[in-house]
């Protein structure tokens, strides 16, 4: 899940924006790339590997991090500790913004010209530019059949032509790179055209007012002519990655390390959102244990953690270490998923009445703690968070001071016909995931619902169990406690509800994970998306986030903020909330 034009969206945001300024923690800005910011290996820990390494199906925050280092797009955003810089859209390998002013947007605004800046190259041998051909490859790459992005729903439901393109690659063999490649030079998508090599031309179904920020989405990054030798997001592409950013993978074990070195192709007056400081960056996985890592930064034997939260035991003495921060990033981290397709228990989470008798279940203020206290996270009763468009703070089971309600839970159950639920858990194991699953299912057992806990390690968590529909089907699993921080921020209501309750995209690698499908969710979106401003278009996600929760999809539980801590020796800290990390490209060492 991220970021872009600083468009009218709520106040609640506005409201963020101002607050945020004054967040906790310092970093330094490394505005002057002088020779003393230069070199050294920048050593990150932590625990699981990415769920999918190829740009194009990339679908959490830390691959966002990590493919931001080697795969660039037509615009992105500036990494800052001010949350408000880092939410305007700006070029990366756009030359500039496309505006009615500069005649790259229509009048009807539903054809959008792009135009590609020089000096971008990959690093090929020999090096060779990055051409307009090469953004359309990416943008068809989307709906390939082996690893499709779980964003191609934000597509589909714009660009002209999408909707077909993605329907007929969908029969062609997953597993045979060729037939893949084959489809794709043989079929075009009409609403993304390459004029000639510098320029892209886009045609929309409707105008789209975020469009712009779904072109600084991570998985819409060019995709080289080599990448048709691989079946999408395979063992053998991860192993042949190639870079237009300012590092490249040199060495990649699975489940256990990356190393990255400097790419000699890139220009630096060519990228204006990213730099290169450090000589290397190795990341080291296989951590589970967020004490561990931390013991680690501070002995000074590491750098930064990779996919790990300051534990919440450290936070207290930490609170006043300038190497210490806690910023914001406005999400749902994590929530409670229920598995609507799962046939255990007479299929009894398809069953909207104990689906909200479960809502009363949960003790928001236990999590709190877990996570380090009211300063981390605040408890969160709607699907949109504040600070994002379409919020409202309603909720619609209060429970007495957050704590839960068991004997609600208990009563509403026993007036449904399924009794003796058994509810199958999987969990991540890395950060303090483990502790809120077990807090979960102690209120569950409260509640008189049995779980089942399950370890769900080494990066199989969304794209194993969550993100394969098969798995669901069959009931592998019950309940999950995902997170989701938006896509972009600002004019960001369809980064939220779309992804992950449109039931016309569950499918492969979707983000819908309980398979929730309403036809007035649906309308609801798709009114969302043909509303004439920002504002029209809030309301709908509003009413949107109101029937989902009438409907008890998802237990919404955290609206948390990241902690994070570096060694003394990194300086240029600056974040990025869609990644919930520091900028790999902005830091250097002493």
């Amino acid at each position: 899940m991220t970021a872009r034009e600083m468009i009218k969206v709520t106040a609640g945001l506005t409201g963020l924006v101002m607050g945020l300024a004054g967040c906790a923690g310092g970093g330094d800005d490394a505005s002057a790339a002088d020779a003393s910011r230069q070199g050294g290996t920048l050593r990150v820990v932590g625990s699981s590997d990415v769920e999918h390494l190829d740009p194009a199906s990339v679908s959490s925050v830390g691959a966002y991090g990590l493919v931001r280092t080697f795969a660039r797009t037509l615009f992105g955003t500036r990494a800052s500790n001010d949350f408000q810089e880092t939410v305007p859209v700006r070029p990366d390998v756009a030359a500039r913004i496309p505006t009615r002013e500069n005649g790259d947007v229509a009048k009807n605004r539903r054809t959008y010209t792009v135009r590609l800046r020089e000096g971008v190259r990959w690093n090929t041998s020999p090096p060779r530019p990055v051409t307009a051909h090469d953004f359309v490859r990416g943008f068809e790459r989307l709906c390939n059949p082996s690893s499709p992005s779980a964003g191609k729903g934000y597509f589909v439901s714009t660009l002209t032509g999408m909707d077909e393109f993605c329907r007929g690659f969908g029969y062609v063999d997953a597993k045979d790179a060729k037939a893949i490649a084959a489809y794709q030079r043989d079929h075009e998508i009409a609403g993304v055209r390459a004029k000639d090599d510098r320029t892209l031309v886009f045609k929309l179904e409707r105008p789209a007012s975020d469009f712009l920020n779904l072109l600084s989405l991570p998985f819409t990054a060019a995709a080289p002519q080599e990448y048709d030798r691989y079946v999408p997001d395979s063992a053998d592409f991860r192993q042949h990655t190639i870079s237009d950013g300012p590092y490249q993978i040199t060495r990649y074990r699975p489940g256990i390390s990356y190393l990255l070195a400097h790419n000699r192709a890139w220009q630096p007056g060519a990228d204006p959102l990213r730099e290169r400081h450090v000589a290397k960056i190795q990341i080291t996985l296989g951590q589970d244990s967020p004490e561990a890592v931390q013991q680690q930064i501070e002995q000074g034997t590491a750098d930064l953690a990779w996919d790990q939260p300051v534990p919440t035991s450290a936070i207290p003495r930490l609170r006043n270490d300038p190497r210490f921060a806690i910023r914001e990033i406005p999400n749902n981290s994590p929530y409670l998923v229920f598995n609507a397709r799962s046939p255990n228990n007479g299929g009894a989470l398809g069953d909207r009445a104990v689906r909200q008798a479960l809502e009363y279940a949960i003790d928001r203020s236990a999590l709190i703690k877990i996570v380090g206290g009211p300063s981390v996270a605040e408890p969160l009763h709607t699907v949109i968070p504040p600070g994002n468009s379409g919020y409202s703070a309603l909720n619609h089971y209060p429970t007495p001071d957050e704590s839960g309600d068991p004997a609600k839970c208990r009563e509403l159950l026993g007036k449904t016909r399924h009794a003796g639920l058994k509810l199958k858990f999987p969990y991540r194991t890395n950060s303090v995931h483990k502790l809120l699953a077990q807090s979960i299912a102690e209120n569950l057992d409260a509640c008189g619902v049995e779980t089942e806990l399950t370890a769900d390690s080494g990066g199989s968590f969304y794209a194993g169990t969550l993100g394969t529909p098969a798995r669901a089907r069959a009931g592998e699993w019950d309940i999950a406690a995902p997170g989701w921080v938006p896509d972009w921020y600002g004019n960001n209501g369809r980064s939220i509800i779309q992804p992950l309750f449109d039931g016309r995209t569950y499918g492969q690698n979707s983000n819908n994970y309980g398979g929730y499908d309403n036809p007035q969710v649906n309308a609801l979106i798709d009114a969302a998306l043909t509303a004439s401003d920002a504002g029209h278009a809030a309301g709908y996600w509003q009413q949107a986030d109101q029937k989902i929760m009438e409907d008890a999809a998802i237990v919404p539980l955290l609206d948390r903020a990241q902690t994070l801590f570096r060694s003394s020796r990194v300086h240029g800290a600056l974040f990025l909330p869609t990644t919930a990390a520091y900028d790999y490209t902005r830091l250097w060492l002493s």
